[in-house]
């Protein structure tokens, strides 16, 4: 006995299952206990059961709403290509005119999410640098990623009897076009570093060609399991409430509360 304890207790996956049994079996079997003792065994199941998968239906829907839960992948920065020296080399065309591109400023959230997304491209998938102190990130661009279909905005500028300044209805939009990310970055000179000293400033190497990093944005499926949690569950639980409204209707026409329903005659 001592030794199965020790051995729950040392396994964290053992004990982590362990756990959820204990209390899947504590909560629904009281539930069960109770419903089986007033309703009877296989009706109090069916209710117990109809009341989980009704349970599971809303904790999806919650899940699914403030992307909490059991979570899908996340969205990332996918590479699509590295591109040395003139963007016009790139294959791609869409970097061929960079002009189209917005400039991000150093303190947007987007800058510093494509620049660690860059970082992890050049240093570890395609491994054309060995460190990220060989570098520096100069530019960072953005292009597209708007989210459609959406009316608006619209800027009628309606002063009587209300003042409207715009109008932008995109609840509905839920599609969205392809997001793209150009990391411009630039080989720095290569310095002995003294010990007990600061590091010297970081100098670029003009005689070297900038390095490109173009990537486009996964959005992942964040969502996506709790959306089939709702769904599924909710599935099982209409099909459960119609088997028990089955079941009541017969139990009313057999105890005389509810007419028989018979065919009429051709």
């Amino acid at each position: 006995m001592h030794a199965v304890l020790y051995g729950i207790n040392w396994y964290p996956e053992i004990r982590g299952i362990t756990t959820v049994m204990i209390a899947v079996g504590v909560l629904c079997g009281s539930v069960y206990l109770l419903l089986g003792t007033n309703l009877g065994a296989r009706l109090g199941f069916l209710v117990a059961l109809t009341g989980l998968f009704g349970w599971m239906t809303v904790m999806g829907g919650i899940w699914a709403v403030y992307g909490i839960g059991l979570k899908g992948r996340e969205a990332t920065w996918k590479p699509k290509e590295i591109i040395v020296g003139d963007v016009n080399a790139a294959t791609n065309p869409i970097a061929h005119d960079i002009s189209r591109w917005k400039n991000l400023s150093s303190d947007d959230p987007s800058y510093g999410q494509a620049n660690a997304s860059s970082d992890e491209i050049l240093t570890n998938k395609a491994k054309y640098f060995s460190a990220t102190s060989e570098y520096r990130t100069v530019n960072v661009y953005l292009l597209g990623g708007s989210r459609y279909p959406r009316l608006g905005p619209w800027h009628p500028n309606i002063k009587f009897p209300w003042r409207i300044n715009t109008i932008d209805f995109d609840q509905l939009a839920v599609f969205h076009r392809t997001h793209y990310a150009l990391v411009e970055v630039q080989p720095l000179v290569s310095q002995n570093t003294e010990p007990a000293k600061a590091p010297p400033a970081a100098v670029p190497d003009t005689t070297k060609p900038p390095v490109y990093v173009l990537m486009v944005r996964d959005l992942g499926a964040k969502r996506l399991p709790a959306f089939g949690i709702m769904f599924g569950s909710g599935l099982i639980f209409g099909i459960l409430c119609y088997m028990l409204h089955t079941r009541d209707k017969l139990a009313m026409t057999r105890t005389g509360r509810l007419p028989a329903l018979t065919r009429a005659p051709s």
